[in-house]
């Protein structure tokens, strides 16, 4: 396995849409949203780790959840876990864990890639990956993994590429999330992929690119580059990491340099950002009910996803394209064709009844 491989996985995130389940003290990633046995976290680890040393694996994260990380990856020290002492978006902390990387090895090479999404076909998800890696460690480029879009979402953004026969090819323009008549262009031109959040460089080249196109967040990280690795970088960190502008990786470095290619993606991937996202990759009962733990009788109720503590007996009647969730002290009943408001009724129960159901 090539020692100057390096991974980041990215989980700090709440994961408010999928509230209740998800909560700000117990966020998605370290839930087994899929039933499978592994959460979220525990799966893209093990997905890395084919391709990746164990101990090049990086754990982005907040402070919170540090001792979540270790207990769910216990093939994990400590060291390996780096925390934000506040939320900053991903681009300042994709700079800090470049620069603790660049110390340790200056050929190093790193995916930065989320914690909780979907990916079935592990075995063409490494090769896509062998193929960035090699080709970030001979040129200094900046890369990421594009979907291949199945239908018009409005809920992704888009990144559209130059037509070449190369199978890596250069990124043309990036576009947030479009409205649905922009989404249908998109796909009706052929040249445009969802934007995975899965990127590739080697330590130099983000480096770098943080240098030319955000001179004062690299000033400011370049402060301690004395102390990356050492006892003293968290103090380092916990006074300085906060002055960070609170901005992406994409606004910050992907959408001003000009060196920024896209390998299609020859894996299906889903981001499991919402109950509906999850209840289209579940198995479904003959009613097309999508079931997590419970054990379901139904009567004129399709379309639904249940989900409640192991073996919980659940009775749906006249119920069609619901979301049916059960934890503990909350009861979740709510249309899915609405679930994109579930963050405000998570902030609507934290007002009414407090913070700890949320």
């Amino acid at each position: 396995m090539n020692k100057n491989y390096y991974a980041i996985l990215m989980a700090g995130g709440v994961g408010s849409r999928f509230w209740p389940v998800s909560t700000t003290s117990f966020p998605k990633q370290f839930h087994d949203m899929l039933g499978t046995g592994e959460t979220l976290i525990q799966k893209t680890f093990s997905r890395l780790a084919k391709i990746v040393p164990v101990e090049n694996i990086y754990i982005l994260t907040n402070e919170l959840y540090n001792d979540l990380v270790l207990e769910q990856l216990p093939s994990v020290t400590p060291k390996q876990v780096v925390t934000e002492p506040a939320m900053r978006n991903t681009a300042p902390c994709i700079l800090y864990a470049a620069m603790k990387i660049q110390k340790e090895n200056p050929d190093g090479v790193m995916v930065v890639a989320p914690s909780d999404h979907w990916i079935e076909d592990e075995d063409a998800f490494i090769a896509d990956l062998q193929q960035s890696f090699e080709a970030c460690s001979t040129k200094e480029m900046l890369m990421t993994l594009g979907i291949h879009p199945t239908f018009p979402n409005t809920g992704y953004g888009y990144i559209k590429y130059h037509k070449e026969d190369s199978a890596i090819k250069k990124v043309e323009q990036f576009t947030e999330k479009p409205d649905y008549e922009t989404a249908k262009t998109f796909l009706n031109e052929g040249n445009y992929l969802w934007n995975a959040g899965i990127f590739i460089w080697s330590v130099s080249s983000i480096v770098n690119a943080f240098a030319q196109f955000q001179e004062e967040m690299t000033t400011l990280f370049k402060k301690g580059e004395d102390v990356y690795n050492t006892e003293q970088e968290k103090a380092f960190i916990a006074t300085h990491y906060a002055l960070a502008e609170n901005i992406s990786i994409d606004y910050a470095i992907l959408e001003k340099a000009k060196n920024v290619f896209v390998l299609p993606a020859s894996f299906d991937w889903n981001d499991l950002g919402t109950w509906g996202s999850l209840y289209d990759k579940l198995d479904k009962t003959n009613e097309k009910n999508a079931v997590v733990n419970a054990r379901v009788l139904t009567q004129d109720a399709s379309g639904n996803m249940i989900r409640t503590t192991k073996d919980k007996i659940v009775v749906v009647d006249g119920l069609t394209d619901y979301i049916i969730v059960d934890k503990e002290e909350v009861l979740l009943i709510y249309p899915k064709k609405k679930e994109q408001h579930i963050k405000e009724v998570r902030s609507e129960v934290k007002d009414t009844f407090g913070e700890k159901y949320t």
